[in-house]
């Protein structure tokens, strides 16, 4: 007697919670591929789209009618065409009313009447991000303030926005809970303080290298309800801002003044001595010394969990009082800090227990010692960075593997002492997800296999110079490491081929990085690219022996690849011609150094992909022979060129 399969009983409304719990995007897929039942299920509840290209839209909106968030930071090519096109087509109409979210970065095509046409016909948005857009100025701003109902509004980079634009976003988005305008070259003190007058609900405010004054402090000092004020790089904020700040915003939590030059520890104290409610503190780059005075001012911030002082001069006696003052501390940045000692770590890690993230990037005079007592004591630690440490040995990554279970995110380049012993204990810590090894010159392929063996959750994994590793280290990854999505092995010389092709097992590889692996050819190449079919960034610069046939199976296989340095390679004018012609998400290219392309072949190649790119790097010397009319029309759509 047939029977049918359990999920195939069960009710629409059961399937959709299962559907809800999938949070992989790999099993969200092997989901709704099961049976017809099951993508039936994934086209009525899927609420979230990233669209990679703008012909693609009508039919995936037509058959997604449940989208709440729409990202089409991959549609460089998007414009008001195309808008004007899904809004009034018969098979798309509607599809706007239940938008809440949508992600335009980077949509150099799309103007202000294509912006005003999508948020008008979107009566319930309430987030947008148009950050990178270089050339939205203040007519796309107007269009943007007709989404009366925002809450989250990112512009970060858009250069021509102005006063102007700024006023019209304040007057039109007066419920605006977080705004973002890093970068915005043009905004001024004007401009921040009709915003803070307009938009009194303003939660977090991000206005990060500005070229405002403390005078727009003072006004940001009248908001009610900011939780976070980022101002990073403000050179021209002081004290006298800081104290603004001290006397207003009673509802402040986390505040980023890193590399402020003109701010002292003075003026961070009369923001402490206002604000007990805060909890996070970014300050590197902001001062040659920690003062004891200041951190004794820290007892007052009952639920101080962040700290950031990188680049400042500290000692064991400031440790000493951090220990004292700060029992909640989860995170701790000492970048670049001199007078980092095992003592002081010790007195830090045995009063601070329950520190999760600990940078101690370039503290080089610390050793096993130190970093066994926060192994010891600090079991929550998840990410660590120890860049350039070079006194620790194996020992702390036996401390490390023995009692730091949780570890996720580890840095280790340029530590000299890390070993295949090392590495061997380091594999204990099986949750391990980003590891940086890059400059380690003394592990080899046995290090990596026990990484490998016992670590299958790792998705970054760098091992730039790391002379030692070659292909059976590649061979333990394709087998233990399948989640593997982002690879650095430049300069890692004995790789060839064979490793390559190991590679090619890794499906979920999206970053990869092969910048002077000298002994790789267009079999090796060609492997990738059948193999890792979501490729989308790749570095094959000084790959000198690689010739137009290991780009031709680029071409055809590796369709999502959006970003490529080509430097120094022997690619020829045809095969730079269907390449560019052929991937059509290309976005970002270097072709410097192209000694087969003839300026001929540059012409041909940037014509074919001139519509889609958003960045490109050539020699000085090929500028000058282009015609002005493709550089224009580069210009024109957006393109960036950067000349070397």
């Amino acid at each position: 007697m047939s029977t049918q399969p359990i999920l195939s009983m069960l009710p629409d409304d059961i399937l959709a919670r299962v559907f809800d719990r999938l949070t992989d995007r790999s099993d969200r897929k092997s989901f709704r591929s099961v049976c017809q039942g099951f993508l039936r299920i994934d086209l009525a509840h899927r609420t979230a789209l990233r669209v990679l290209r703008p012909e693609f839209l009508p039919g995936l909106l037509w058959k997604y009618r449940a989208i709440e968030t729409l990202d089409l930071s991959g549609c460089s090519r998007l414009d008001d065409a195309v808008v004007a096109a899904l809004l009034s087509g018969s098979g798309t109409s509607g599809w706007t009313e239940r938008l809440r979210t949508v992600v335009l970065t980077r949509s150099f095509g799309l103007g202000h009447a294509g912006l005003e046409m999508l948020v008008r016909a979107s009566p319930c948005l309430q987030a947008v991000d148009v950050s990178y857009c270089s050339g939205f100025g203040d007519w796309e701003a107007a269009a943007l303030s007709c989404a009366a109902g925002l809450r989250d509004l990112r512009m970060d980079r858009c250069l021509r926005v102005t006063d102007v634009g700024l006023a019209k976003i304040a007057v039109g988005c007066a419920k605006l809970e977080r705004f973002s305008l890093k970068w915005c070259m043009e905004i001024s003190d004007i401009g921040i303080e009709l915003l803070c007058k307009k938009c009194p609900e303003l939660k977090r405010l991000d206005i990060s290298y500005l070229k405002v004054t403390s005078k727009s402090l003072e006004s940001t000092g009248t908001l009610q309800k900011l939780e976070v004020l980022e101002m990073m790089g403000c050179e021209s904020v002081d004290d006298a801002g800081l104290g603004f700040v001290g006397k207003g915003c009673p509802s402040l939590q986390v505040l980023n003044v890193s590399r402020c030059d003109k701010i002292s520890l003075s003026g961070l104290i009369s923001v402490v001595r206002g604000h007990t409610g805060l909890r996070q503190i970014h300050a590197g780059y902001c001062f040659f010394e920690l003062s004891p005075t200041f951190l004794r001012w820290l007892k007052c911030l009952k639920n101080l969990s962040t700290i950031r002082v990188d680049g400042a001069q500290v000692s064991d006696s400031c440790f000493n009082i951090i220990s004292r003052n700060c029992k909640m501390l989860v995170e701790l940045g000492l970048s670049k800090c001199k007078g980092v000692t095992d003592l002081g770590l010790i007195q830090l890690s045995s009063s601070c227990p329950n520190i999760e993230i600990l940078n101690l990037t370039c503290c080089d005079a610390i050793t096993d010692v130190a970093i066994s007592a926060v192994a010891d004591s600090c079991r929550k630690l998840w990410c660590l960075q120890l860049e350039s440490c070079n006194l620790l040995t194996e020992k702390s990554l036996f401390s490390l593997g023995s009692y730091c279970l949780l570890l996720k995110d580890l840095d280790l380049t340029d530590c000299l002492g890390v070993n295949d012993t090392g590495l061997s204990h380091l594999s204990k810590c099986s949750g391990l997800l980003y590891l940086k090894l890059g400059l380690c010159t003394n592990i080899s392929d046995k290090g990596l296999s026990f990484v490998a063996s016992n670590c299958s959750k790792i998705c970054e994994l760098d091992l730039y110079r790391c002379p030692g590793i070659g292909n059976d280290g590649l061979a333990a990854l394709s087998t233990g490491c399948k989640k593997l999505e982002k690879l650095n092995l430049s300069y890692c010389s004995k790789i060839t081929d064979r490793g390559l092709q190991y590679l090619g097992q890794l499906k979920e590889l999206l970053d990869l990085e092969l910048r002077g692996l000298i002994h790789i050819r267009d079999t090796g190449l060609a492997a990738i690219a059948a193999g890792c079919k979501r490729l989308s960034e790749l570095d094959v610069k000084h790959c000198e022996n690689i010739n137009d046939s290991g780009f031709w199976a680029l071409s055809y296989y590796s369709r999502n690849l959006r970003q490529i340095n080509l430097g120094h390679c022997k690619i020829s004018d045809f095969g730079l011609c269907m390449m560019m012609g052929n991937l059509t998400r290309l976005q970002d290219v270097k072709l410097v150094n192209l000694p087969n392309v003839s300026v001929h072949g540059f012409e041909l190649a940037l014509q074919a992909s001139c519509a889609r790119l958003q960045k490109v790097k050539l020699l000085t010397s090929v500028g000058f022979l282009l015609s002005p009319e493709i550089l224009t029309t580069l210009r024109a759509g957006g393109c960036k060129i950067r000349w070397d």
